[in-house]
């Protein structure tokens, strides 16, 4: 191998350390405290966002500490005091101590979560993506010992199927069909849970008892199987999204725009390796411009029909504008093609068709 080539290869080698070295380095909020004192109520998101542009990027502000090497394990009462490590910023922990041999304060409410889990629970367990064939299948509410056409805590309802005696079940009521915006795929339907109850006579109609309930069960709902996963603790360690071509399917209110800690649902699911804790930044398509005759670049609130048309179909005169950051979100439950995920930082409100993309380092606050 010549001189020459030799030198590019290694040009090219330190431009890629480099690389991974910038895209691995966090950057600390300008004016950020050099102790933190944490609270009751606190998350570790919130505390990171205090020291950090990206808070999403905790994980990587407490890995190279050796004093916690279960970041959850924080407590009310610590002290946390940020530090360099081999030059990155690093926060090591002092637990707050009696003097006494009881040792470690440990507060009744226990350590510190990720993220505050009272504003993803009632979704964990109430509401479901599922395919909308296999939810038609599903068997069907009939009616109910009561004549009302809406049951409640404590009714017994007749089931459309044989279930076994003690079974615990759940009732959904159809929601909104998903479908891809490229390729018309449906994705699938949600489906919100109404009620839940166990089985009491089994036979090819089933008697359910509701023993709690979210809104009305009422005909045409669907039984479906407790999800394991609603029982289970939430548990997330946030990473960036590794998936292209994801966009906000719709919000979970229904609603035009959401902010911070609402909740999305986005075109990606399991089957594109979508995983609870991934994070992807949000952002909006950049405005079109056209350049008028007088050469003078024309906005879309002040454009004629005829400008619209050129910066619909495209033209030499239509130039497109960088897309518009608008926030973050962490996806905190998945099905196969769809995923719910909660906004974290928003600095403009967020809509359906938002795009979704890997996050990098914003340089802002994003409180």
């Amino acid at each position: 191998m010549d001189a020459p080539m030799k030198r590019l290869i290694l040009v090219a080698l330190i431009s890629l350390t480099s690389s991974f070295a910038m895209a691995d380095t966090l950057t600390l909020k300008p004016g950020h405290p050099d102790t933190y004192v944490v609270v009751k109520g606190d998350t570790l998101w919130d505390i990171s966002a205090k020291f950090l542009n990206d808070p999403w990027r905790w994980p990587k502000l407490w890995n190279a500490n050796p004093q916690i090497a279960n970041p959850h394990l924080i407590y009310p009462g610590d002290r946390l005091t940020l530090v360099f490590i081999d030059g990155q910023p690093r926060l090591v922990v002092k637990p707050q101590v009696r003097k006494s041999p009881e040792g470690r304060v440990m507060p009744k409410g226990g350590a510190i979560p990720a993220v505050n889990l009272e504003l993803i629970q009632p979704y964990l367990s109430q509401n479901r993506v599922v395919d909308d064939e296999w939810y038609a299948q599903q068997p069907m509410v009939l009616g109910g010992e009561s004549p009302s056409r809406f049951h409640i805590e404590r009714d017994v309802i007749y089931v459309q199927a044989e279930l076994p005696v003690g079974m615990k079940v759940a009732a959904y009521e159809a929601g909104r069909i998903f479908t891809d915006k490229t390729t018309e795929e449906t994705l699938g339907r949600e489906v919100i849970l109404t009620s839940s109850g166990r089985v009491v006579e089994s036979g090819p109609i089933s008697k359910i008892q509701i023993s709690t309930n979210l809104r009305e069960t009422r005909p045409g709902n669907r039984v479906l199987p407790i999800e394991d996963e609603a029982l289970m603790s939430a548990y997330f360690m946030p990473k960036p999204a590794d998936v292209a071509d994801a966009y906000v399917l719709g919000t979970e209110k229904d609603i035009r725009e959401v902010g911070k800690l609402d909740v999305v649902y986005i075109s990606k699911g399991v089957n594109d390796g979508v995983e609870p804790g991934d994070v992807f930044a949000i952002h909006r398509d950049g405005e079109t411009v056209v350049i008028d005759k007088n050469g003078t670049p024309e906005p879309s609130i002040d454009r004629s029909a005829y400008g619209n048309l050129m910066a619909k179909f495209g033209s030499d005169s239509a130039i497109k504008l960088p897309d518009v950051y608008h926030g973050n979100l962490m996806v905190f439950k998945v099905f196969d093609k769809v995923s719910m995920g909660l906004i974290m930082i928003n600095n403009r409100p967020v809509r359906t068709d938002d795009k979704l993309s890997v996050p990098a380092e914003t340089g802002l606050a994003g409180e």
